[in-house]
């Protein structure tokens, strides 16, 4: 996240992790004196390394090294030690900073520390996703410019932005959004940013934006009490806990009377709209990235739980990340998908020349058909971890089709009443200045992102498939285009592909690599990844359209 991790990082005298304060019986380099007191990798060391001044860069480099030795009792002999959060650091730098420099220089730390006899942790996961070769995202390669900036700017390069970087227009516009969102001046305290989306994620038991907003909830000085369970945050965050649910599981049932119960007069506590707003557009935008992370198989960072170990490494049972989507050794070999795309090609170029017009009564028929089909997602999986668990209210609240076959449904939202141009937009801008702006930038960078090609082949107009898979989230959602024939979304998208689509956006975290890998077997793992954005952003938009319209009655 927007956050940057950089403190508190010492030496350790014992074995035993110590805090950068302390008296000098308790010093962390037991051979230091006085003068020489917290010689450790400080904060301000580590920042440094983020410098646009490449000679300041090396300076701090040279100056983290030189701490680093110290602690290791290379100036004289002791039995100095790094502490865990220093070589969890080093750990992060070694593996995924865009800057060679850096990167082998915190390789060769960790190396002589190994040497001296301590004990280095190691990365659990080979790369930033279980699901995509980690060759696949080097950060040595065409997209290096753009992680560059990204660890200037925010002291890190996760795993979320190696992944998101295959597609470095979408990864600028997403990184604006929510730096906006997180840090800049807005209606709620950065603390309280971090707590709603940490409960957002929890509801999709996503351990890693968990993690990684309760690193920025504490930066931003919050009370680590919170992070034990719901009970100890402000009645005003819990508060949020039914919309939270709603809009993760089940968006189409909030109404006028959620807002009302928020922010009318009589409300205890009361929110304002534009508090409101903000904290709807944070939740939308973490349970959609719940879906992303979960679809794309995302590893936990490498200074996250379950991300490292201390361990050395099973010659017979190389370990598996926990709660990681890829547990299951269910990896499918690539086969000859060749046919299947020839295939997906003759049914686009089909469509496209197609004249023939349909009634607007068969038109409401192929989309009530689409929205009512059967597409089993359910998948048993292992309880969540208990970080993640402790701040879910109702656990047993869950996705439920939005037209089940034999029971009456909710009236469907049909866009030309209520959408994000002409109505969703202007509501937010007003609300919560240039937000509207950069979530509208956003949906228009992921609905035209085309590279022209299509697995093997160059040249190709993807835009009818990319249509397909926006309105069919809309159409899971319950949200119906007057002028769009649903005819083409069965044409388009085979079975596993809406397998797929469904559980990732329905239920992100029932996403397995074997669903993962039976859709778009001959296609890159970059085209399937660009497939999330689509689904990410449509399923957050549709999200976001339902409590908006609730707003707006409210208004009136």
């Amino acid at each position: 996240m927007a956050s940057n991790p950089m403190t508190g990082l010492t030496c350790q005298a014992n074995g035993e992790d110590k805090p950068a304060q302390m008296s000098g019986s308790d010093r962390p380099c037991r051979h230091q004196s006085e003068s020489e007191f917290g010689a450790g990798p400080t904060a301000k060391t580590l920042a440094r390394l983020c410098s646009r001044d490449e000679e300041e860069r090396t300076v701090a480099l040279d100056e983290l090294s030189r701490k680093v030795l110290v602690c290791l009792g290379f100036d004289r002999p002791g039995s100095a030690r790094l502490s865990k959060q220093t070589l969890l650091h080093l750990l992060r730098l070694s593996g995924s900073c865009p800057l060679q420099e850096v990167r082998l220089r915190a390789t060769e730390l960790l190396r002589t520390a190994k040497e001296e006899g301590v004990e280095v942790p190691r990365a659990l996961a080979s790369g930033p996703s279980a699901f995509i070769p980690a060759k696949e995202m080097l950060i040595d390669g065409p997209n290096q410019d753009i992680l560059i900036e990204s660890f200037l700017s925010l002291g890190r390069v996760d795993h979320l932005t190696m992944v998101l970087a295959l597609h470095p227009a979408y990864l600028s516009c997403f990184l604006r959004t929510q730096h906006a969102l997180l840090e800049l001046d807005g209606p709620l305290p950065r603390h309280w940013r971090h707590y709603i989306s940490i409960m957002a994620a929890a509801r999709h038991h996503c351990s890693y934006l968990v993690q990684q907003h309760s690193t920025g909830f504490l930066e931003a000085g919050g009370e680590e009490g919170w992070l034990g369970g719901l009970q100890h945050a402000p009645t005003k965050l819990r508060s949020l806990q039914t919309l939270n649910k709603l809009l993760a599981h089940r968006p189409w049932l909030i109404a006028q009377q959620h807002i009302q119960e928020l922010v009318s007069p009589g409300a205890e506590p009361r929110w304002s709209l534009a508090e409101l707003i903000h904290a709807v557009i944070l939740m939308t935008h973490a349970h959609s990235l719940c879906s992303f992370v979960w679809g794309c198989g995302l590893s936990p960072e490498p200074d996250h739980v379950g991300g490292y170990t201390f361990q050395p490494p099973s010659p017979t049972h190389p370990p598996h990340c926990p709660h990681s989507p890829a547990n299951e050794d269910c990896r499918q070999e690539l086969v000859d998908g060749a046919v299947e795309v020839e295939v997906l090609m003759k049914r686009m170029v089909e469509l496209q020349q197609q004249e023939e017009e349909c009634t607007q009564e068969e038109m409401v028929t192929r989309f009530e058909r689409e929205r009512s089909e059967s597409i089993p997602t359910a998948v048993v999986r292992g309880a969540p971890p208990d970080l993640v668990l402790c701040l879910v209210e109702e656990p047993e609240f869950r996705y439920e089709d939005f037209a089940p076959r034999g029971e009456q449904s909710p009236p469907t939202m049909r866009a030309q009443d209520y959408s994000w141009e002409d109505h969703g937009f202007s509501l937010v801008n007003r609300l919560l200045p240039d937000m509207g702006q950069l979530l509208d930038e956003k949906f228009q960078v992921v609905c035209n992102l085309t590279y022209h090609r299509m697995a093997m082949h160059e040249g190709v107009d993807t835009y009818t498939l990319r249509k397909a898979l926006w309105n069919y989230i809309h159409c899971l959602y319950g949200i119906r285009y007057d002028d769009y024939d649903y005819g083409s979304v069965n044409v388009l998208l085979e079975r596993s592909l809406k397998v797929f689509v469904k559980t990732m956006a329905c239920h992100p975290e029932q996403t397995t690599a074997r669903i993962y890998h039976a859709f778009w077997r001959h296609f890159r793992h970059s085209e399937k990844v660009h497939a999330n954005l689509i689904v990410m952003e449509a399923r957050l938009q549709a999200a976001l359209l339902y409590t908006l319209r609730a707003i707006t009655h409210y208004m009136r």
